[in-house]
C-alpha cells in the first residue's frame, strides 16, 4: 500500500490537466483506469469493497476522509493508493484528491465506488465497456434493477434529484444521484467545481455539461440496500435526504436564475430523455420511463 497524507483544502485539483486534453486514442481497461473510493467510518465493509475493485481493475484509490473506526488499518496490507485527510472534509473533497491523483498519474478515466458497499465491484467491467461505447460520456451506474429494494423515500428523493440536475445539464439523466460513477480523464480535470459533500457530485455533471458539452450514459444495476429479503449488513448512509437535497437543490436554482434562459433550458430537458446503455434491451425506451416512475 502506497499512503500519502494530504494536506486541507482544494489545491490538489490541477495537477496533469494537459495530460486529460490530449488526444487518447486508445481503449479503456482495467490498466488505464482508478477505481477511487471515498471512504468515511468504513471499517465494516472497506477490505471487502477494496478487495472486489483490484479483483477487476489494477489501480485502486482510497481516500480516508478522517475516520476514527481503523478504516485505514482494514486494508493496510492491500496494493493501493490511500490518501488520508486528518480531519473530515466531505465527500465533495476526497473525490477531488483523488482526482488530483488519478490526474497526476497518468490514467485515462477513474470509477468511483462508495465504501459502505452498496455497489458490486463486478459492475465495473460493465461501465468501463459502456465508456468504451460511448467515448467522453459519463457513465453512470443507474440503480434501475430491484428498485423495490430501494426505501421508498429514497426512490422518490432520487427522481426529484433527477429533475433537478436536468435543470442543470439541459438533459435528463437516470440516477444521477449514484455514486458509481466512470468519469472521463477531460471531466476529473476541470477546474473549480464548486460545491461541497454531495453537492459537488451534482455540479460536476452540471459542469461538464455546461463547460464541455459532456453527456451522462446510464448503466442498469441493482439497489443494494439492507432489507428483510437480505443478510448484507450496511452502516448507516452518509447522505440525508432532506438535508442533502436541500443543499443540492438551492445550489441548482441559484444557477439556473443566474443563468437565465429557463424557457429553453425547460426544451431542451424535454427533448433529451435519459440514455441508457443496456444490451439486453429492458431498460431501452418507454421500459426506461417506467422503471425510473415505478417499482421493478
Amino acid at each position: 500500500m502506497t499512503e500519502r497524507p494530504v494536506s486541507p483544502g482544494r489545491d490538489g485539483q490541477t495537477p496533469g490537466k494537459a495530460t486529460a486534453h490530449r488526444t487518447r486514442p486508445l481503449r479503456l481497461d482495467r490498466d488505464n483506469v482508478a477505481v477511487i473510493i471515498p471512504a468515511l467510518n468504513e471499517a465494516l465493509r472497506i477490505r471487502g469493497v477494496v478487495e472486489g475493485a483490484l479483483a477487476q481493475c489494477a489501480h485502486v484509490i482510497v481516500i480516508d476522509d478522517g475516520s476514527d473506526d481503523g478504516t485505514a488499518e482494514r486494508i493496510a496490507d492491500l496494493p493501493v493508493t490511500l490518501l488520508r485527510h486528518a480531519q473530515r472534509q466531505g465527500k465533495g473533497a476526497s473525490l477531488r484528491d483523488g482526482f488530483a491523483e488519478a490526474l497526476r498519474r497518468g490514467f485515462l478515466a477513474v470509477l468511483t465506488m462508495d465504501g459502505d458497499g452498496q455497489h458490486a465491484a463486478e459492475d465495473i467491467p460493465r461501465l468501463i465497456d459502456s465508456a468504451n461505447r460511448h467515448p467522453g460520456h459519463i457513465v453512470i451506474g443507474a440503480r434501475l434493477r430491484k428498485r423495490a429494494s430501494q426505501p421508498t423515500y429514497r426512490r422518490l428523493a432520487n427522481n426529484f434529484g433527477d429533475w433537478g440536475v436536468a435543470w442543470g445539464t439541459g438533459y435528463q439523466i437516470a440516477d444521477s444521484q449514484s455514486g458509481q460513477r466512470l468519469y472521463p480523464a477531460a471531466v476529473i480535470a476541470l477546474g473549480d467545481v464548486p460545491g461541497e459533500d454531495f453537492v459537488f457530485e451534482a455540479q460536476i455533471l452540471m459542469s461538464a455539461a455546461q463547460q464541455l458539452g459532456t453527456r451522462c450514459v446510464s448503466v442498469p444495476i441493482e439497489s443494494r440496500y439492507q432489507n428483510e429479503d437480505s443478510q448484507e449488513e450496511f452502516r448507516a448512509s452518509h447522505f440525508k435526504p432532506l438535508r442533502d437535497f436541500t443543499r443540492i437543490t438551492s445550489h441548482i436554482v441559484g444557477q439556473c436564475l443566474r443563468r437565465g434562459g429557463i424557457p429553453a433550458v425547460y426544451r431542451s430537458i424535454r427533448a433529451n430523455p435519459p440514455l441508457i446503455d443496456d444490451p439486453s434491451g429492458e431498460f431501452s425506451g418507454e421500459a426506461a420511463h417506467k422503471a425510473q416512475t415505478h417499482t421493478r
